[in-house]
């Protein structure tokens, strides 16, 4: 008799002290109160911050890289399109083409993988070998100019047009004098 009252206190106490601690691991959710616990509010809301966050930087860099390829394309574009001029029947290169000439070195330094042909130009004097010939010397010396500067000769090609490719079809010396030139075509 004395063993079933022990047993009958033990269960009358164990019983209870189940029924307890299982009604307290699980809280009942009530309509209308999120599920989500304010830690998980926090740790959401800092999740989203850091996505932002990367969001944005990227968007950043884009903009960056986007803004340094269009620096490069102006840079190259004004080296493309200028020219170096010379005077009636000479190759010589004057101290505006030699600065013109430095500047598309500088671009030539940063762009170690770009080329450049130089093409020589001639106004309408002359005769039609006389101004390939001389179209020929005046793409060569801003050729050897730029070589003096440390661009490697290989990534330079000459070629002469002479009289072919007028820049100014008119017959006055204006006109002739933005035919003489050589100017740039990248590759």
């Amino acid at each position: 008799m004395r063993k079933r009252m022990w047993i009958v206190m033990a269960l009358i106490l164990v019983i209870p002290g189940l029924l307890l601690t299982v009604s307290c691991a699980k809280k009942a959710v009530k309509k209308g109160e999120p599920a989500v616990t304010t830690t998980d509010d926090a740790a959401e809301k800092a999740r989203q911050a850091e996505l932002e966050r990367q969001r944005q930087l990227e968007k950043q860099k884009m903009e960056e890289e986007r803004l340094a390829a269009e620096r490069v394309k102006t840079a190259r574009d004004k080296f493309e399109n200028s020219h170096v001029y010379f005077a009636y029947d000479s190759s010589v290169l004057n101290d505006t083409a030699q600065s013109t000439l430095r500047s598309g070195a500088d671009w030539l330094r940063q762009n170690q993988a770009s080329r450049v042909l130089i093409e020589g130009h001639c106004d309408e004097r002359g005769t039609v070998e006389y101004n390939l010939a001389l179209g020929d010397r005046r793409a060569e010396s801003a050729k050897r100019f730029l070589m003096s500067l440390g661009i490697d000769g290989s990534r330079l090609t000459t070629v002469s047009y002479g009289e072919e490719r007028p820049l100014d079809s008119g017959g006055s010396e204006t006109s002739w004098a933005k035919n003489r030139r050589a100017q740039f075509v990248i590759k």
